[in-house]
């Protein structure tokens, strides 16, 4: 019975270990821009109601642009020539209630950075 018993509890203690080191493992796993990359972008406030505002946080080049996608990837808005920072009026966008995408892009069209936004109107 001793002999069962000690089993049972080296098993405990090694599903354990395991545990713990799959947890490690999975937490540090991911490329190391991935954890410390700032982003271009700050939007503020998200979730919003009525206005959202953009705002450069680095690397300001008046080259971009934006667009803001919906959830089924219609485009709802577009700025060429950014300022380092702006605001969109919501309700006159007719920005409905739902997850909004948007896209910064460079002077060639690429994607440099991509986002959520919530309004909540």
């Amino acid at each position: 019975m001793l002999y069962f018993y000690t089993v049972k509890v080296l098993y405990f203690i090694l599903t354990f270990l395991i545990f713990v080191q799959l947890n490690t493992t999975a937490q540090t796993i991911g490329t190391p821009e991935s954890t410390t990359q700032l982003k271009f972008i700050k939007t503020y406030p998200n979730p919003a109601t009525t206005e959202v505002t953009l705002a450069f946080q680095k690397g300001y080049n008046r080259f971009y642009s934006i667009q803001i996608l919906n959830s089924i990837g219609k485009k709802m808005y577009q700025a060429k020539s950014l300022p380092s920072s702006f605001s969109i009026d919501l309700k006159s966008e007719k920005f409905y209630r739902g997850i909004y995408i948007y896209q910064l892009l460079d002077k060639n069209g690429l994607v440099i950075e991509s986002g959520k936004i919530l309004v909540v109107n």
